[in-house]
């Protein structure tokens, strides 16, 4: 092969890398442009699938109010009305009690929140670059 044959190979590979010089702009403009109504898209169906959840969690939260007055109407059919609320209010805030202690628990079981392990591991470092090698 010559030199003048390869002179039009890259005049020809010359003219593709500026012709895709110019197109990769808008390429990457489109292909953003897609990204961004794509993320637009699922979006919204995110956001109508939130709002779902927060429609079931309220129709769940009346259904357990209707239950805790179903039970303190079957329980007024043993007791007084009156005496029949106290007992189911008493019961609830039982229940809370004790998840409220539970939940504590677990917070101070949780704190500190300092990653200690990951900070002691960087004191051993620093100390074996400084040539304290005690521990």
């Amino acid at each position: 092969m010559t030199q003048q044959h390869g002179a039009p190979e890259s005049q020809t590979l010359g003219a593709l890398v500026h012709q895709l010089s110019q197109q990769i702009p808008d390429l990457v403009r489109s292909e953003i442009r897609l990204a961004q109504a794509e993320v637009a898209q699922k979006g919204k169906r995110a956001g109508i699938g939130i709002g779902m959840f927060s429609v079931a969690g309220l129709l769940a939260f009346l259904g357990l109010g209707t239950l805790v007055a179903t039970a303190v109407l079957g329980l007024a059919n043993v007791v007084d009305a009156w005496l029949a609320a106290l007992i189911v209010a008493l019961v609830l805030l039982a229940g809370a009690a004790v998840a409220g202690l539970v939940g504590k628990n677990k917070v101070s079981e949780a704190t500190p929140a300092a990653p200690e392990k990951a900070i002691q591991g960087i004191k051993d470092d620093i100390a074996t670059v400084k040539g304290d090698h005690h521990g």
